[in-house]
């Protein structure tokens, strides 16, 4: 890593609409931002629905629920179980939503090409709510999948066959809901999670790496916005190399703990980034360090494009898609 500080190359100013969207008492309007949703699908009749989507409450009280998507051919094949997909969307624990469109139809391409239900989290943004709320929200919702109370889940979910992913900051919050789940595993069954899949996972540090001063300006993550974020979400008083934000700090001392149980029940690690992305070192440096440490790791780095270009651009979604066919196909069951 270099120890270079990118401050005085910042040209990207911090008060952009992020922080201009604060509100004086601390809240964020994410009005302003127009970020188009989708609503959920439940018309079977549909040709154009080849996955059919629903929403259902998780915890009320917190105003989280799940959406979730099933391959509409489920319907006429009751005996076959699906594998399950607890997904996380992405925005910097700041933004989005699971019926935000990009992370809409990705579910849907997921539902879709790896015949898999997909059951993708509402959890509670920052800075209204800061780390490690939405960690809390994410390992809740597992607690919520394993009673199969929906009809979806009960009936089409094999509930041994778990995977948890996510974009972004929602990668992120797959490996600490994982870190999580890994030290209750006994209390989560029937659900078994087989592993994790983190697209493009959203980590940082104090201490800057090639790729974010390379990358300083980038268009879809420039290093003031992903800056801004986490001084948004992480608890107040945090630095960057708070563990939530930097899993490596310390060679990963502060996570070992949780590592060496995912590495016991044999889960499987899928990391997947580009070089087009500011934050690829710091995802490299992560899938090597969960290397050294023992767990099997798949490492899907491409060259070109950008942050979490697979969500905002379907087209080129293929290679990934078929990346995590293969991963999931091949996971030895224990």
């Amino acid at each position: 890593m270099s120890t270079e500080n990118a401050s005085s190359n910042l040209t990207v100013n911090t008060s952009d609409s992020l922080r201009a969207a604060l509100n004086p008492d601390g809240t964020l309007d994410r009005d302003r931002f127009n970020i188009p949703v989708t609503s959920a699908t439940l018309n079977p009749t549909s040709p154009a629905s080849p996955v059919l989507s629903k929403d259902v409450p998780i915890n009320p009280s917190h105003t989280t629920w799940a959406r979730i998507f099933l391959p509409t051919r489920a319907l006429s094949c009751s005996e076959e179980k699906l594998p399950v997909i607890v997904y996380y969307h992405g925005g910097g624990f700041v933004l989005h939503s699971a019926a935000s469109t990009p992370f809409h139809e990705f579910c849907v391409s997921l539902a879709r090409e790896l015949s898999a239900v997909v059951v993708s989290v509402e959890y509670r943004l920052a800075p209204e709510h800061r780390l490690p709320m939405a960690y809390d929200d994410a390992v809740e919702a597992l607690h919520w999948v394993k009673t199969a109370r929906d009809e979806w889940l009960a009936g089409h979910a094999d509930l041994s066959m778990c995977y948890l992913m996510g974009t972004s900051s929602g990668g992120n919050l797959a490996f600490f809901a994982g870190l999580r789940a890994s030290a209750s595993h006994d209390e989560l069954e029937p659900l078994k999670i087989r592993g994790l899949i983190l697209h493009h996972p959203f980590f940082g540090g104090i201490q800057r790496t090639p790729s974010e001063l390379r990358l300083v300006n980038d268009q879809m993550l420039p290093l003031a916005k992903g800056d801004f974020m986490w001084e948004l979400s992480l608890p107040l008083g945090a630095t960057r190399d708070h563990v939530y934000c930097n899993p490596m700090v310390d060679g990963g001392s502060k996570i070992s703990e949780g590592v060496d149980k995912m590495r016991s029940q044999g889960w499987r690690l899928l990391v997947a980034g580009c070089d087009g992305d500011p934050l690829f070192d710091r995802q490299v440096e992560f899938a090597q360090m969960m290397l050294e440490k023992g767990v099997s790791v798949v490492r899907v780095f491409t060259e070109g494009g950008d942050h979490a270009i697979e969500v905002r651009e379907p087209d080129k979604s293929k290679p990934l898609l078929q990346t995590l066919k293969t991963f999931m196909s091949t996971t030895v069951t224990s």
